[in-house]
């Protein structure tokens, strides 16, 4: 669930009015639905209640009755506790049937998201908000990222689909390093931030996924481990997040602020596919990322933060970004609030995405039990997550970013520690 069945039943109106703001308004008749079912198991659980607390009295009418002698009476009273133990068991499944109901249309109604947010269909109606850096168009022609990679022998696509098929690369050499350089340089970024650094599982249960994104999501993403309760994960933020399921967490020691290395799987399944040639969508990649667990009342300070973090890493890069805000309809079910960055290509001359940042709310909280424990009681923590790098995107704007003519690349002074000093990378012959 992403909201609460209280505020449902309370705001009827407003969960309509956020459901068309999302264009989806097949899912209208779900929010009376869900309330009619509500009531339904409510009434259910009232009689069943009653019973109960009859069959304490009614025992206790039995035993008084058998001390008195008066076994004719005792027995008829046996007969309406057996008839009530019937009637019991009938309202007992009729609250599973119906909680199970409820819980799946709970599933499905979309997250109230921020007043802030604009309202469009889909991504075609997303926001810039600003740009960071200068865009160049150099005077001499951008090669493809793969051609540039190739100038290195430092990709080698063909191998990697006779042994995985597409969506899949081997990286060697120099190319090799500058992937693996990048992520360790976020992961210090992110740690000289305040952020522990932590490496996760990198599979997770069924009831980690559904509590950490929407059905969509998961049938689009997930890889499921055959014949076990396991999935690959699509990013570490599932793990991550998924750490906390369950749990209470003490008030006090938060925020917690974590960033994470994994790998990432992703069937990619939709309207884009799979690159042929190319290294932009694929099914395996590497990231990271960062989350939070924060209070309700600091989640959109963090979600700043978050996305500026971003930004900046790619800035000390060379590379010009630009912020984007997810319009209404591209907003992922679970999700309050989100932008996008996106990197400034000199060989398309447009920007392309290369992280993004989300607030979730108490949604995911919900759905895991994520708890904290305050001074005012007990209450849902909300959860922040955003990516900090994801490479191979990453080395496509930095390679473009970074081409000299004559086909070298220049390595930025905050990365050269991580490529034996190295301040250029010079192509094979």
């Amino acid at each position: 669930m992403m909201l609460d069945l209280k505020f449902i039943r309370e705001n009827p109106e407003i969960v309509k009015q956020n459901i068309q703001k999302k264009f989806q308004d097949h899912k209208l008749p779900l929010v009376d639905e869900v309330i009619a079912l509500d009531l339904e198991r409510r009434t259910s659980q009232q009689e069943a209640d009653n019973l109960r607390a009859n069959r304490k009295k009614i025992s206790k009418e039995i035993g008084n009755l058998m001390a008195q002698g008066k076994k004719e009476e005792a027995e008829e009273l046996k007969k309406q506790v057996t008839a009530n133990a019937e009637r019991l068991a009938e309202l007992e499944e009729k609250e599973r049937v119906l909680t199970e109901k409820i819980q799946n249309i709970l599933m499905v109604i979309p997250n109230i998201i921020d007043p802030s947010v604009p309202i469009g269909k889909d991504d075609s109606e997303n926001v810039e908000l600003q740009r960071y850096g200068e865009p160049v168009i150099p005077d001499f022609e951008i090669p493809y990222h793969i051609d540039i990679m190739e100038s290195f022998s430092g990709i080698d696509l063909d191998s990697a689909r006779r042994v995985s098929g597409n969506g899949f690369y081997y990286l060697t050499g120099d190319i090799a390093r500058l992937h693996s350089a990048v992520l360790t340089y976020a992961r210090d970024f992110m740690i000289d931030r305040g952020f522990t650094y932590c490496l996760p599982p990198f599979m997770i249960r069924s009831n980690v996924v559904t509590g950490v994104m929407s059905f969509e999501e998961m049938d689009a993403m997930m890889y499921k481990i055959e014949g076990e309760d396991l999935y690959l994960i699509g990013t570490s933020e599932h793990s991550m997040i998924g750490k906390y399921i369950d749990t209470i967490i003490d008030e006090e020691t938060l925020p917690h602020t974590l960033t994470s290395y994994s790998p990432c799987f992703r069937k990619e399944k939709g309207a884009h596919g799979i690159e042929e040639r190319g290294v932009y969508r694929i099914h395996q990649f590497e990231k990271q990322e960062m989350i939070v667990i924060c209070k309700p009342e600091d989640s959109m300070d963090w979600f700043n933060k978050l996305w500026q973090n971003t930004v900046d890493i790619f800035r000390s890069l060379d590379i010009p970004v630009r912020t984007i805000e997810c319009c209404s309809g591209d907003l992922a079910d679970l999700k309050v609030k989100s932008i996008d960055v996106e990197a400034w290509s000199p060989r398309q001359q447009k920007y392309f995405e290369v992280g993004s940042c989300s607030n979730l709310g108490d949604a995911q909280a919900r759905r895991l039990k994520i708890r904290v424990y305050g001074k005012e009681g007990k209450y849902y923590a909300h959860t922040l997550n955003n990516t900090v790098i994801a490479s191979p995107r990453m080395l496509i704007a930095f390679l473009e970013n970074n081409l000299n003519k004559d086909g070298s690349v220049n390595i930025p002074k905050v990365l050269q520690p991580y490529m034996g000093n190295k301040t250029k990378l010079i192509p094979g012959k």
